[in-house]
């Protein structure tokens, strides 16, 4: 097994998934009702028997920091360890320009560690990967870099950076977001999509983002000026992400990937948990997804006072622990840990995040709500959207976001 480290991407401002990350990092929003963001990145290396992980950080940190340094403890006596890397300007009086610029800025921590090969990954998906099986692929296409891609239909590819790939895998374009992008191969009605991870062979990787920060004009990302211009003078092959699999996984999982990038992507993904029988599973013990454990009961429903219709259930959805469903009806919604949902309330298809209180008889439709937010009695959100976008974030596709510790009356 070569010497490897992985470097995880953290210090995007997230911008896009704003109000969620007005006081966060954007790999340290809430989901699934229990995680964070960055928890199914760093819980891919770990299950991968990939013990050495930084995490570069920058923007509204502290959050993403606590969880790092209280939920992903390595044990040191066999050299692991995952840890926060807060930008350091070590090059100057700078912020991180780009993707590529936070490698460059932090190159120390590669030559400190002298690994043979470098993972690059975001820290702001939701999937589940061997990535021994990409290193694997790395190997022995003998390449100096190995980008991640995942199938997409090709009407959808305009959307994404398609990568023509010829049939040894080996890439011969990366075009953004074309309006004609050319199909993989064996398959006409299929185009690879980037994922925005990466695998380096180590002196490469040090080669670029040198060169990269010496020129005045780059935008210092790895897409948009590293692998661009890297395949065209080095061996950069494309792994096929469809073609990973895990222990536990079931057919259907194969290939989900998502970029909770917005709003309405996150709404959509974390919905797609709660079905009866999920794409996405996160009961996989062979594959878990790691995180915090808080010291709370069990979620609690009381109340069966079905004459007067004051019963405590939850239907179709994700209710963590600490919680407690109290004469409400709670359905097709996730939960996070010590919500509260009082006598008569209906929470449907919505995301729930930790300390939210729920008065009797509200009505929520279609709502992610931050921590600490209490909701007063009696009140309806998800119903009028025109009346919610007077007092709080209504996306593109009618899902309405409260902040964090928002005061309602």
């Amino acid at each position: 097994m070569p010497k490897t480290l992985a470097m995880v991407l953290a210090g995007g401002a997230g911008t896009r998934l704003e109000p969620l990350t007005r006081e966060r990092a954007k790999p340290a929003v809430p989901f699934g009702g229990r995680y964070r963001i960055i928890d199914f990145v760093l819980s891919n290396f770990v299950n991968s028997g990939m013990y050495k992980v930084k995490v570069l950080t920058q923007y509204k940190s502290d959050s993403l920091n606590n969880h790092l340094s209280r939920a992903w403890r390595m044990t040191a006596f066999l050299g692991h360890y995952i840890e926060a890397v807060p930008a350091q300007m070590r090059t100057g009086m700078e912020w991180y320009k780009g993707s590529a610029d936070a490698i460059y800025q932090n190159l120390n921590i590669i030559t400190d560690e002298e690994p043979d090969h470098v993972f690059v990954f975001g820290a702001d998906h939701v999937f589940r990967m061997d990535v021994r099986q990409m290193l694997d692929f790395h190997l022995k296409m003998e390449a100096d870099c190995t980008v991640a891609a995942i199938p997409v239909p090709i009407e959808q590819g305009h959307e994404f950076g398609i990568i023509d790939v010829a049939p040894d895998g080996r890439m011969r374009n990366f075009l953004e977001k074309p309006s004609n992008p050319p199909p993989m191969p064996g398959s006409s009605r299929l185009c690879l999509a980037s994922m925005g991870n990466y695998l380096f062979r180590t002196d490469s990787l040090a080669r670029e983002v040198v060169k990269d920060a010496g020129d005045d004009t780059s935008a210092h990302d790895f897409g948009k000026s590293i692998i661009t211009k890297l395949f065209r003078e080095s061996r950069v092959f494309v792994y096929d992400f469809a073609q990973n699999r895990i222990p536990g996984m079931e057919e259907k999982e194969r290939g989900y990937w998502r970029d909770v990038g917005n709003l309405d992507i996150y709404y959509r993904a974390n919905m797609d948990l709660v079905d009866v029988e999920p794409t996405f599973n996160l009961y996989n013990q062979l594959w878990p997804i790691y995180t915090q454990s808080q010291t709370l009961p069990p979620a609690k429903f009381v109340f069966a006072d079905r004459e007067n219709r004051r019963v405590g259930h939850a239907t179709d959805s994700l209710v963590s622990e600490g919680c407690i469903i109290s004469g409400g009806h709670v359905n097709r919604s996730v939960l996070s840990p010590k919500v509260r949902v009082n006598s008569f309330a209906e929470v449907t298809h919505s995301i729930l995040f930790e300390n939210v209180q729920v008065g009797r008889r509200c009505r929520i439709r279609r709502t992610i709500i931050d921590k600490n937010v209490e909701i007063p009695p009696g009140m309806t959100i998800g119903y009028d959207l025109d009346e919610d976008r007077q007092r709080f974030h209504v996306t593109p596709d009618g899902v309405v976001c409260i902040p964090k510790g928002m005061k309602l009356a």
